[in-house]
């Protein structure tokens, strides 16, 4: 009886880790170091030359995104989109537009599970990676 509980136990540890600890991880330490380099390289190229007329949307959408993939994709596909567990996404936008993005974003693609975020937030990180 000890060791079934025991086992249960260490699996429940262990799924506790995996889905609450790479959140907090991610806003706290990756974040900070990543977003820096991000924001500069994002906010160069978008708010400069995409969205002249509406630069102020513009760089909130930018904004929004970047953080919207930090918070939920960063940590497989690094915080640079030069991949980590999963495959880069630096030529996101080049491979897939933003619709092709948004359904794999939530339906999953290969060993990539179906992720928990909403249309809106979906099609706000495809839109981002498909101007990165």
């Amino acid at each position: 009886m000890k060791k079934l509980l025991v086992g249960v136990f260490s699996v429940f540890l262990v799924l506790a880790a995996c889905g609450g600890g790479g959140d907090d991880g991610g806003e706290n330490g990756d974040t900070g170091n990543e977003e820096s380099g991000q924001e500069q390289d994002g906010g160069t190229d978008e708010g400069g030359t995409d969205e002249g007329t509406e630069g102020d949307a513009g760089g909130d959408t930018a904004q929004a995104g970047e953080q919207l993939y930090q918070n939920n994709c960063a940590q497989c596909h690094g915080g640079d989109l030069n991949g980590a567990n999963g495959p880069s996404l630096q030529n996101a936008g080049d491979d897939y537009d933003i619709d092709e993005i948004v359904g794999i974003i939530q339906n999953g693609q290969g060993a990539m599970p179906a992720q928990d975020v909403n249309d809106e937030d979906a099609n706000t990180i495809a839109e981002w990676l498909v101007n990165q």
